[in-house]
Order: C-alpha cells, then structure tokens, then sequence
C-alpha cells in the first residue's frame, strides 16, 4: 500500500494539472474574495454583511464553494485519467490488487486536496482581514475561529477530493464526470435547495463548504462540524464501495 500511495503521490507531483488546479485555486480565492470585500455593507435584498460586523468578517474569510468543486474535479482527473492516457493497464500490471489501487489515489488525491483547502483557506483570510483593517475595523474573529475555518476548508476539500476518486472511477470517461461534478454542485444541489431549503444542508458539496463556516444556495442552516465531515466521508466511502464492486472488476482496456 505504501508503494502505491507514493506511486500516486509521484504522478501527482510531477504532473502540471495538479499545480494549474492549484494556480486557479489561488486566482479564483483571490478574486472571489477581492469582489466580495469591495460590495461588502451594501444595501438591498442580496447585500453583503458589512466587514465591521461578525458575520461579515466571517463571511470574508470564508473560501468559495467553487474550490471544493475543483478538489473534486482533481479527484476525477487521479482516477479517470489512467483511463484517457490509457494508463491503467500498466498501474494494474505493476499494483495488480485494484482496490490497492483505488484507495492509493484516494489517499494522494486527498492530501493534495487538503493543500488545496490551506492555500485557499490562507487567500481569502489574507484577502478578507487586510480588506477589514483597511477599512479600519477592528478584528471580530477569534484565532480560533478562523483556524476552524481553515480547518474545516482544508478537510472538506480532503474528502471531496476522495468522493472525485471515486466518482472517476465509476464514470470512466474524464469529460463526463467532471461534467458531472460541476452540474452536481451548480444545478442539482441548487435545484434540490430551491424546493427544500432544508435538505440541502445534507448534500456533500453543501456539508463540505459547511466546515468551512460558508453556507451555499438555499440552505437555511448549516450541519455541525463532525456530521457534515461523517456525511461527504459516507459518500465518498459508499461510491468508493459502489467502484470496487463493478467498476474495477471490468476491463481497463
């Protein structure tokens, strides 16, 4: 297993899509961020908190759902891609056990999801706190608080990163199942929020983002730190399970 996760680990780390994932990460925290601060303490139905308040602050430091999309995709990219390069032959000649396999990409596409959910985590608090003491407001967040934060940003993009593993692994084919994850977290989960604000809070990319301290679409609450971590951690589990047991056992040509 240790030889697998630092073959995956290798691949990821000498390929240029993981660190242009990460360079949009970055560009996309940045901007998001930026755009926010600005329009903050307006006025009207959709307006932004003020970054004098608490909620506003909160908000600031808060990372964008769009970055736990793109762990997942990352995630689509580790397991699909052996499939477009037509790679997999090979992994599954040299790790002959694909379960082995299987849980190795999830591993190394975790952990490259968790630098994603820091450096993400550490823009758009730069970006959110610099903006609030331009302004000359005083700090309202806790340490503690924005270390949560960043925590919670940091594991939720660790798991959606292993729920992409997973869902690549059960749709071959990258274009769709990246497809896949942007209509998922862009029109299903909204469609669903738009007709139970309640039940959306109980979708993945939703539960994700609520440990980051962000609230997506609809939902009129947030789920709890460790029952938002337990539920995506299920997904990704159950479709890891739903992969090893048709998936992998078909042929890789």
């Amino acid at each position: 297993m240790k030889r697998a996760i630092r073959s995956e680990l290798l691949k990821l780390r000498t390929a240029r899509l993981p660190w242009g994932l990460l360079g949009l990460v970055v560009g996309l925290c940045a901007i998001h961020n930026i755009l926010f601060d600005s329009n903050a303490g307006g006025t009207g139905h959709t307006s932004i908190p003020s970054l004098s308040t608490y909620a506003g602050q909160s908000q600031a430091v808060g990372v964008p759902g769009e970055l736990l999309l793109i762990s997942m995709v990352l995630g689509v990219i580790v397991a699909s891609g052996e499939f477009r390069h037509r790679s997999a032959t090979l992994t599954y000649l040299a790790i002959p056990g694909r379960a082995t396999v299987l849980v190795a990409k999830m591993v190394a596409a975790s952990t490259l999801g968790l630098v994603f959910g820091l450096v993400g985590s550490a823009v758009t608090t730069i970006v959110g706190l610099s903006s609030a003491s331009s302004e000359g407001h005083h700090l309202l967040l806790s340490a503690a608080t924005i270390f949560r934060f960043a925590a919670g940003a940091s594991f939720g993009s660790a798991l959606l990163a292993a729920v992409g593993v997973a869902l690549g692994s059960i749709i071959r084919s990258q274009v769709g199942a990246i497809i896949t994850v942007f209509v998922w977290g862009f029109v299903i989960e909204q469609m669903i929020g738009g007709v139970d604000n309640a039940a959306q809070r109980y979708l993945p990319d939703t539960a994700a983002a609520a440990m980051a301290g962000v609230k997506l679409g609809s939902a009129t609450a947030t789920l709890p730190f460790a029952v938002a971590a337990s539920l995506v951690a299920t997904v990704a589990i159950t479709l890891s399970l739903v992969a090893s047991s048709t998936t992998l056992k078909s042929d890789i040509t």
